[in-house]
């Protein structure tokens, strides 16, 4: 009686505990994430984004469908990182969607895709030794508040193979998605100036820069050219810009205009400079004798970036790693356009150790200047650069397209990587320090509040191609399909001079994806088959026979 008394109380004891270990697992959620490199852990940043979304943010993912093993990792990756967001913030809901699986409707929504600029991606699949093609669309659409954004899913890189392409894309996951929502939720408010007057690229070459950038921030023109009767005034409006971006500028500033700029950033303006010390670009090339003469170029600009820390030197920066020209080759009827390697056309490799730059794909210049830093306190970083295969080439010097017709001498190419964008951050000293002043201005600094600029020495990093007068995505080439990291990096450089910099350290993150070997696969299939199909069922028969031999050998008599 004691002894089934004891075990009535255990019995209710358990009961009890597991009554309660429900009732707190119901109420209290919490997941751990154990993986090395916490890639389900997200960074605060990326839920800042989505902490103040207070109704129904709907996110359509189009990876969805029968795909290979590693774009299988890719969806099941995103559904994790999804299922993060929406246990943050309950308002985020989420659905996988395959918009080609019902044949009836098949090309309908392939063609609206399309004009959303979602674009399909062809795969060449081998598995199992057998080849064959599949179409995915690695996408997805975010909806808030009558509001839809594009997130690509996908994170190409030049030369990667497909499980590097895949582990990028999956680092890039919580980025993409955290801008993304950004995009939707956060209101704009920093402004910024697109310095005019000077002889700037013209506005349909820079039109997708400023497609891209005018999502988050305000942006509008501003020229200089009422400095000479009002500075004051001049320099008052312009500090009333978080950033001022000079592009490709090609006409020399006047002292006047300098001394408004130096003022500008000694009162913590920050700016972004895309210029070059010589005169060239790839049109001047298409001509009957497909050959210019590069020039130094003048902008009255030496002392200005001298006195900050750098100086940019009218040299052409020729590199063996460089990007293809694409030219017609043959006569007539017979001409066929061809990308053939282009030594003017470096492609520049991001410093991985800066946010700006890390998991970056190759940056394209064109006729790119060269960039000496100087001894001061400003801190540089080098953030874009040559390959180990460069030469310098001076100028004047007369450019054809007829070089694509000789093989480089390797042996020349012995000037190593070579500066082509640089990152200054710090106190700066006025340019005008103890110099006589163009003319007087009220409250002049000669010592800068901390602030930040950044210069390439190449205007065209920015330009988009125009086809039929519309302007084309910037850094996609549409001869080889290859697409560049030019408008990543400038949409990098531009968030990280406004202090709009949480973002950008989310791509700094490493995730480390393990992936089988396809071929390895194929080639042992047979075996590991057998080895989790007919050994485990063996096992199981010869426990069955034994078991049915000593229980009938048990209870026979």
């Amino acid at each position: 009686m004691l002894k089934s008394k004891k075990n009535i109380i255990i019995l209710a004891t358990v009961v009890l505990v597991l009554l309660v270990v429900n009732i707190i697992g119901n109420s209290v959620y919490k997941r751990f994430d154990l993986t090395q490199d916490h890639r389900y852990t997200l960074s605060q940043s990326a839920l800042n984004t989505i902490k103040d979304v207070d109704s129904p943010l709907i996110v359509d993912v189009f990876l969805e469908g029968d795909f290979p093993s590693e774009y299988r990792r890719l969806r099941t990756e995103t559904q994790q990182l999804l299922e993060e967001f929406s246990l943050y913030n309950d308002n985020v809901n989420f659905n996988f969607i395959n918009p080609i699986e019902d044949e009836a409707t098949r090309d309908q929504n392939i063609e609206q895709l399309i004009q959303r600029g979602i674009e399909p991606l062809q795969l060449n699949v081998n598995e199992n030794g057998k080849s064959s093609q599949a179409l995915i669309f690695p996408w997805a659409l975010a909806s808030y508040n009558d509001q839809t954004v594009i997130i690509p899913l996908i994170k190409n890189k030049i030369g990667a193979s497909p499980d590097e392409v895949i582990t990028n894309s999956i680092q890039n996951l919580e980025y993409a998605f955290a801008e993304g929502f950004k995009k939707l939720v956060t209101p704009k408010s920093k402004k910024i100036a697109i310095l005019k007057g000077n002889g700037e690229m013209g506005d349909i070459y820079i039109a997708d820069f400023l497609r891209t950038i005018r999502e988050h921030y305000f942006i509008a023109p501003f020229t200089l050219d009422s400095v000479a009767n009002r500075p004051q005034e001049t320099l008052k409006n312009l500090q009333g810009y978080d950033l001022v971006i000079a592009v490709k500028p090609t006409e020399a500033f006047t002292e006047e205009e300098k001394l408004v700029l130096d003022q500008y950033t000694m009162n913590g303006g920050k700016s972004l400079w895309l210029t070059e010390a010589i005169i060239m670009d790839k049109d001047s090339l298409y001509n009957n004798s497909g050959s210019a003469v590069a020039i130094m170029k003048d902008l009255n600009l030496n002392d200005f970036f001298f006195k900050y820390g750098l100086r940019i030197n009218p040299v052409i920066v020729n590199d063996l790693y460089s990007a293809p020209i694409t030219l017609a080759i043959g006569e007539g009827s017979q001409a066929q356009f061809q990308p053939i390697q282009w030594q003017y056309s470096p492609l520049a490799a991001g410093n991985p150790e800066h946010p700006i730059t890390s998991n970056l794909n190759l940056v394209r210049f064109d006729f790119s200047s060269q960039i000496d830093t100087l001894k001061n306190d400003v801190s540089k970083t080098i953030l874009l650069r040559s390959s180990d295969y460069t030469k310098l080439d001076g100028v004047p010097k007369e450019i054809s397209l007829d070089i694509v017709t000789q093989d480089p001498k390797q042996e020349t190419y012995t000037k190593g990587p070579q500066p082509m964008a640089v990152l200054l951050e710090g106190e700066f000293t006025s340019v005008y320090n103890n110099r006589v002043k163009p003319f007087q201005l009220n409250n002049i600094k000669e010592k800068s509040s901390p602030t930040k600029m950044i210069v390439i020495a190449d205007g065209d990093v920015i330009k988009n191609d125009v086809v039929k007068k519309q302007p084309q995505e910037l850094g996609f080439d549409r001869w080889t399909g290859q697409r560049f990291g030019n408008k990543e990096f400038l949409e990098n450089a531009v968030n990280y001079l406004l202090n709009d910099d949480g973002l950008i350290n989310i791509r700094s993150k490493e995730v480390v994806i393990p992936f089988l070997d396809a071929q390895k696969v194929a080639d042992e299939k047979t075996k590991w088959q057998i080895f989790n199909i007919a050994i485990p069922l063996l096992f199981l028969g010869v426990f069955g026979i034994a078991f049915h031999y000593f229980r009938k050998k048990k209870y026979t008599k």
